[in-house]
């Protein structure tokens, strides 16, 4: 049986990418009555975009080169002291090197300096709010800019319990810092976890805050924290234009994009194929659009390492399609889609494949996911807004020797987010038609793999090596990953399908980011 077709299916189906399932692969003669009873509930609430003509609003004021864009993770620091007083022949003070008004001026003024560093050296968003010295939970309430953080830095001099315990229950993602060496020594350098983690017993109980969430020292222990964070913030409530739908690979109906509205609070929006026909068949008799996207067809075949090899056309109806995307999703106000039915359906109507559409919107900062699979789509809006750099969606194949092949035909070019990697522009591999980019991705380069599970259960995590990027008869965008983890144990351990890749090693974040959703990491 094909990979891609329903269990129903019955029939071999020469095809890399889903047509004729139920829920949302229409072919042209799919009817808007027919689509929304096989939608059902699902994704009913997020439908309508409104009024839809051409042409759509438009996106010129998109710099080519911004990248992904991302909202700042807003940091509120905050140091808890105490300044005790001397008692005759008793015990009148705690651990610690902050206990004087001297003293908590001169951790402010370090904690200030630590923070203006971290701000410098962040490859991600972040606003540090204004430092707040605190001794007790009342003083919380003094707070003007604390509810509307995102995180809180915790500085855990002094103090006791009441005021860890305020800061816990608000629902705030929370780094506990302590000092060692780095300056004065903390107080809860001792007792975070007897006292606050564990609550004076032998089990974690608190809820929301963990042993992974205390920092001792490291300021780079502090920064892939909250790159984590603002990752997971970039992507919960997520707007995704799904065009033909929501859908999962091979999974029941309705029921994957429902975990992804519950777990990462997805609003996912649809655009019916009859609707998208229409707007293509009027920007091919706009003929400023369809002057535009063969003046930029040109210029992106004119780049250092582009070689073309399908028919110019169909290049040119890639880039009238990308202006048909982009002026779609800036209609849904969202910056990320994903294309059903991406064989039967989007050929006929676009006369290209989607493949190299979607490789340019996301080197233009967009995230652009074919198939709509929900099970895999929320790994790469967290990887890349981790990252900060476009995501390969791929094909997985079975692990042997250290080795494993990823393969699929819409691989961004700016995997490092910056310059583009050479590509030969060929047809899509299983129709042989369209445009297709095979990206020569960089041999040697460290890259992370996200391997999702059906059931938003428990996801698995490989950091890899590209080995090579080969030409075999299979998706153009092919890579083989390197690994050092046994292949038989990997092989047992995957689950799921289709897998996000990404340039660099973001596994600590990723698993950090997981946590607060529920999903278990399992690194390979």
């Amino acid at each position: 049986m094909n990979k891609k077709e329903p269990t129903t299916e019955s029939r071999i189906q020469p095809r890399c990418c889903p047509s004729g399932h139920p829920i949302g692969r229409a072919n042209r003669g799919f009817s808007r009555r027919t689509f929304l009873k096989g939608m059902g509930a699902t994704a009913v609430a997020g439908m309508a975009l409104g009024k839809i003509s051409w042409p759509l609003p438009l996106t010129e004021d998109m710099d080519p080169d911004a990248g992904l864009i991302r909202r700042p993770l807003k940091v509120k620091p905050i140091l808890v002291y105490d300044i005790p007083s001397r008692r005759p022949q008793t015990s009148w003070r705690s651990w610690g090197g902050v206990q004087t008004r001297a003293a908590v001026d001169e951790e402010s003024g370090r904690i200030r300096g630590e923070l203006e560093r971290l701000r410098a050296a962040a490859d991600f968003p972040v606003e540090f709010l204004p430092l707040s010295a605190v001794r007790k939970a009342a003083d919380l309430s003094s707070m003007a800019d604390l509810a509307g953080s995102d995180a809180i830095l915790l500085y855990a001099a002094g103090g006791w319990m009441d005021v860890l315990d305020t800061l816990g229950g608000m629902g705030k993602d929370m780094v506990v810092f302590c000092r060692h060496r780095s300056g004065p020594v903390y107080l809860w350098y001792e007792i975070v976890s007897p006292r606050y983690l564990r609550q004076h017993t032998d089990a974690a109980a608190v809820k929301g805050v963990a042993d992974e969430d205390v920092v001792i020292d490291s300021q780079e222990e502090i920064l892939w924290r909250l790159r984590g964070l603002a990752g997971l913030r970039n992507t919960l409530n997520t707007r995704v234009l799904a065009v033909g739908g929501p859908d999962a690979w091979s999974q029941p109906a309705g029921v994957v994009p429902k975990l992804v509205e519950n777990i990462w609070k997805f609003d996912i929006r649809t655009i019916l194929y009859e609707d998208l026909g229409k707007l293509i068949q009027a920007a091919r008799a706009d003929g400023e659009a369809v002057k535009k996207a063969h003046e930029q067809a040109a210029a992106y075949l004119s780049t250092p390492g582009t070689t073309l090899e399908t028919e110019r056309s169909f290049v040119e109806n890639a880039f009238l399609l990308e202006q048909v995307f982009r002026g779609l999703m800036k209609q849904a106000d969202c910056r990320a889609i994903t294309i059903n039915g991406c064989m039967g359906t989007i050929m006929p109507l676009a006369e290209t494949s989607a493949c190299l559409t979607l490789s340019l919107l996301n080197d233009a900062g967009y995230l652009a996911f074919c198939e709509s699979d929900f099970v895999v789509i929320p790994s790469g809006i967290l990887l890349a807004n981790i990252s900060g750099r476009p995501v390969f969606l791929n094909d997985p194949t079975y692990p042997h020797e250290g080795v494993i092949t990823l393969a699929h035909c819409t691989a961004p070019r700016k995997m490092d987010g910056r310059k583009r990697e050479s590509a030969r522009i060929l047809t899509h591999f299983e129709s042989d038609y369209g445009a297709a980019p095979k990206v020569e991705m960089s041999r040697g380069q460290v890259v992370t793999n996200i391997v999702p599970d059906f059931a938003s259960k428990r996801w698995a995590g490989l950091k890899g090596e590209i080995a090579d990027a080969p030409f075999l008869p299979i998706c153009r965008s092919q890579i083989d990953i390197r690994f050092t983890c046994d292949s038989l144990t990997m092989a047992q351990r995957m689950p799921g399908f289709h897998w996000m890749t990404g340039y660099g090693d973001s596994l600590r974040e990723t698993g950090y980011a997981l946590r607060r959703v529920n999903i278990g990491w399992d690194v390979l």
